[in-house]
């Protein structure tokens, strides 16, 4: 089944209303939210990537571009909250929301840049307060002691405060590392290349409550999963990646499907998670096709309402996707 939606209500279509069309493929999941964020010219750069704190029904968005705030924050209704006004972010890649439970969320920004403060993962209050960096601030590398990066493109934590990390975001590493919560390194993969546990711009990573590494391996295109305890390689997913690579790879809050954009097509693909024990091949369920170059990149997910939210670098915007309500109807 295809079912095309548009933003068009009778006006005379803009550019930018255009990169509101988009088509459901498959079993219908998702549909846009329209009216969120409620201010859209707030987005004035390239957006690379956003995090949800499903608790406090907070949204950030990271941006790029020259005299932009890098950083902006919206609440999950699409009210702009603030922008954070800190000068120690450069180009974010990745952004990942931990401890969102707790009274003290943190807000982690990988930052590819080549500045002083680049090639580096940094920590942040949600207010933008500079709490830790993780890597040698400006200095590109491979080096495990002190910890360097190159690029690093995305950064997973976990509720035990383990860490998985990928780098680099097309420098020269590509690794998958886990840090204990202490920032010791537990075990890593580190080799480019094209075989089981080589990487060629590893992207994206999650981990899910059966012990299982997801690795986005972009250049490969390819999906590789690990035990996130031993880091033993237990199978690949390269089937549904024919056309374009996966750029992103997150779970849905009932843990039933992937949600992976692959940015060259235009495309976000729901994949069936496989059980506990199974890795089998990859099964596309659903596939949302946005408008043409909208270059969606990185994604995250309200784990409380359901929501997914989309860095579109090409539009320069976030969109916002509700689930459908399970019986409800398409249009």
């Amino acid at each position: 089944m295809t079912v095309l939606y548009s933003s068009n209500r009778g006006q005379r279509r803009s550019s930018s209303s255009l990169r509101h069309d988009y088509q459901l493929m498959g079993r219908p999941l998702y549909k846009l939210d329209l009216s969120w964020p409620k201010n859209p010219e707030i987005f004035t750069g390239e957006v690379f990537c956003v995090a949800v704190n499903q608790y406090a029904a907070v949204v950030y968005v990271g941006q790029r571009g020259s005299n932009v705030p890098k950083v902006l924050v919206f609440t999950t209704e699409g009210d702009f909250l603030m922008s954070w006004n800190t000068t120690t972010l450069e180009m974010p890649h990745g952004m990942f929301l931990a401890d969102a439970a707790s009274k003290d969320p943190t807000v982690w920004i990988t930052d590819v840049g080549d500045g002083p403060y680049g090639h580096c993962i940094k920590q942040y209050s949600p207010s933008g307060m500079l709490l830790q960096v993780l890597g040698t601030p400006g200095k590109a590398g491979s080096g495990l002691d002190p910890l360097q990066f190159d690029q690093p493109a995305e950064i997973f934590v976990h509720e035990s405060g383990e860490m998985y990390i990928v780098d680099g975001d097309g420098g020269m590493n590509n690794r998958l590392i886990k840090l204990s919560k202490n920032q010791q390194v537990l075990w890593m993969h580190a080799e480019k290349g094209q075989s089981l546990a080589q990487f060629y711009i590893p992207h994206s990573v999650t981990v899910d409550n059966a012990q299982r590494v997801w690795v986005a391996d972009r250049g490969n295109k390819r999906i590789q999963v690990f035990n996130s305890i031993t880091g033993d390689w237990l199978g690949t997913w390269g089937s549904c990646f024919t056309e374009d690579a996966p750029y992103s790879v997150r779970l849905t809050p009932d843990k039933k499907y992937f949600v992976v954009v692959q940015l060259n097509t235009n495309q976000i693909t729901l994949l069936d998670a496989p059980p506990v024990g199974l890795i089998d091949q990859c099964k596309v369920v659903s596939v949302i096709q946005l408008a043409e170059d909208v270059k969606p990149h990185l994604v995250d997910l309200d784990l409380k309402a359901g929501a997914l939210y989309v860095a579109e670098i090409e539009a320069q915007q976030a969109q916002k996707f509700t689930p459908f309500s399970l019986g409800g109807n398409l249009l």
